[in-house]
């Protein structure tokens, strides 16, 4: 168990890099500030002894005053050692912090984009922001406490025997009964419960922003019981696992905890009032009294020791549960560069056999999947909810790696391309696009950080966004998302598309770009694409067989398979899936809501 948490902090140490030395040097002042403040109490005991030796003469005791200005100087130095141990571990843990995230989110950089649609992102910020977080009081106050604390207990129990063992021992029962109690709350199957209430904690914080998010939803369709229902469950989950955690496991040893470090005087007094009559018998009871007072100022330090001690522990605890959730973004699947990366020679795109499968499933979404897409061809994958539309156009751009097969792009691997070269070479536009809350230039110009302000200007009015533009305040340096400034689903798919446009990748993905637009959003979407997709390698993903009617090439996908391909006319002139779904298609925008006359 102890190599357990010293390779836990040796975790967090890594992070901190050439800053780990301030967490080190931290830990010794601090060791050094403990046993400077117990100097004083010392001093105490001195002074106290010479008064009591010469009583009633005061005057006699000569080294009073050097004895107070020994306790100050010790005191106020002992301050200001542990303030400088507190400077150095506070830098090392705030940049030990700063490390972890910015590790963490280089690492996630590195992972498939498809590994966000199975972790929502209020999980992942949790998991890895709120743990750096709770490592800054284990690093900034824990670690040097904990060495603090070890030296003060190595100097207590030298104090406590050295001037009488038996008062020594009752201070150093309370000790032990408080330790105890403080392992009993945080030790053996309890930090199994401790596990739990974080990882309920974690769910909760997953509830509340996926509901968060879900409101305008939630608002349309009058839903806001059966969507709070997850969020609220969450919610009484964590509720139940705290209170069984703070009233079931440490309601009774935190009592006695707080009972014995705040009241080590009550463990001297009995122990007082056995020795006294043999120290009235032997004739010292002026050393008696002296030891008495030193340890009854002295079971202060006892109090505070066992404080610290509880903290540290606390912290410990909390360390373990914020490792663990960040080795859970640490540890994501990234991925595979290839060592020597390959050009492709065209920007053709092919499915060799390609199959996959999800993690976690034990169904294929897509099962030897062949098809090709000559550079400069426009194909249609159709079929229904399900097909494996959305994860065949996924697998091209690498959001997911084929688990058997190979997907090519001018004839190479996608594996052995470099990822900025594919992702250079490929724009996707997607039916649910989300901005950033930042100025229509800047979410454009994302797609090629490099481009002029003109440039983005062109792309913006190729994707017929002239509109956009007239009736916001300042153009296109309005703030999106600012001061009431927002725009629709078909305006907002108008700006993704003006980025793709800017980009000006060779191959373009379409993933029902015009789902959520009204008809008149529609018509400008359609006349941004035509500007996108010419003379370009387009796959495109439609419900709206519509839009697929002048595809070079149809390919109807159902259950992960090719069920047909072939160009428009071919299919409906046939007795296929696609032949099906163009006559249902076309009865459902032949629909429309018939007058009925009264009496009729």
């Amino acid at each position: 168990m102890k190599q357990k948490k010293r390779n836990e902090i040796a975790e967090l140490l890594r992070y901190a890099g050439k800053y780990r030395a301030l967490t080190f040097l931290g830990m010794v002042l601090s060791a050094v500030a403990m046993v400077m403040g117990m100097v004083p109490y010392v001093c105490i005991w001195l002074a106290a002894r010479d008064l009591i030796r010469v009583a009633p003469n005061w005057t006699q005791a000569a080294e009073i005053a050097k004895y107070g200005w020994m306790a100050f100087g010790f005191a106020f130095g002992g301050i200001l050692v542990y303030f400088a141990a507190l400077m150095c571990t506070h830098l090392a843990a705030f940049r030990t912090a700063a490390n972890i995230r910015k590790q963490g989110v280089a690492h996630m950089m590195r992972t498939p984009l498809g590994f966000f649609d199975s972790n929502a992102s209020g999980l992942l910020r949790n998991r890895l922001d709120g743990g750096a977080a709770e490592t800054e009081t284990l690093l900034a106050h824990n670690l040097a406490d904990i060495v603090g604390t070890v030296a003060m207990f190595i100097g207590m129990l030298v104090l406590m025997f050295v001037f009488d063992w038996r008062m020594g021992a009752a201070c150093l029962v309370a000790a032990l009964i408080s330790v105890l109690a403080m392992f009993t709350m945080m030790g053996g199957k309890n930090a199994k419960l401790m596990m739990e209430y974080q990882t309920a904690q974690d769910v909760m914080s997953k509830a509340g922003t996926e509901y968060v998010r879900g409101i305008p939803v939630v608002k349309v369709f009058q839903q806001t019981v059966y969507s709070f229902k997850a969020f609220k469950s969450a919610i009484e989950d964590y509720s139940s696992k705290a209170e069984k955690y703070t009233g079931g496991v440490c309601r009774v040893p935190q009592s006695v905890n707080l009972t014995c470090t705040e009241g080590v005087f009550i463990f001297l007094v009995p122990a007082v009032l056995l020795i006294a009559p043999s120290a009235l018998a032997g004739g010292d009871f002026a050393g008696f009294i002296t030891n008495f007072a030193f340890y009854a100022v002295f079971s202060a330090i006892v109090s505070t020791a066992l404080a610290r001690v509880m903290f540290a522990a606390s912290g410990l605890m909390l360390a373990k549960t914020a490792v663990a959730r960040i080795d859970t973004v640490m540890h994501a699947p990234t991925l595979p560069v290839t060592e020597n990366p390959q050009t492709p020679e065209d920007n053709g795109v092919e499915f060799k056999d390609v199959t996959f499968t999800y993690e976690g499933s034990d169904i294929p979404a897509l099962e030897h999947v062949s098809f090709k897409v000559r550079p400069g061809q426009t194909i249609a994958l159709v079929g229904p909810s399900g097909g494996g539309k959305t994860t065949a156009a996924s697998l091209i751009p690498r959001f997911w790696d084929v688990s058997s097969g190979e997907v090519l792009v001018g004839n190479v691997n996608v594996k052995d391309i470099d990822p900025h070269v594919l992702m250079d070479r490929v724009a996707f536009v997607f039916q649910n696009t989300r901005l950033f809350k930042t100025s229509i230039l800047e979410n454009v110009r994302a797609a090629r950080p490099d481009a002029s302000r003109e440039e983005v200007k062109s792309a913006l009015h190729a994707a017929q966004c002239d509109d956009i533009l007239e009736k916001l305040p300042d153009g296109i340096d309005t703030l999106i998302g600012s001061e009431g400034t927002y725009l629709s689903g078909g305006e907002q798919q108008r700006v993704a598309l003006a980025g793709a446009i800017l980009k000006n990748a060779p191959i373009i993905v379409l993933d029902e770009a015009t789902a959520f637009a009204d008809p008149e959003n529609e018509a400008l979407i359609q006349k941004a694409l035509k500007t996108l997709t010419e003379g370009r390698t387009v796959i495109m993903i439609a419900h709206r067989l519509s839009t697929v009617v002048g595809a070079d090439n149809i390919i109807v996908l159902d259950g992960g398979h090719i069920a047909e391909e072939g160009r428009h006319e071919e299919l409906t002139s046939g007795d296929g899936l696609y032949a099906r779904m163009w006559s249902e298609y076309n009865q459902a925008v032949q629909w429309k809501i018939a007058s009925v006359k009264e009496g009729v």
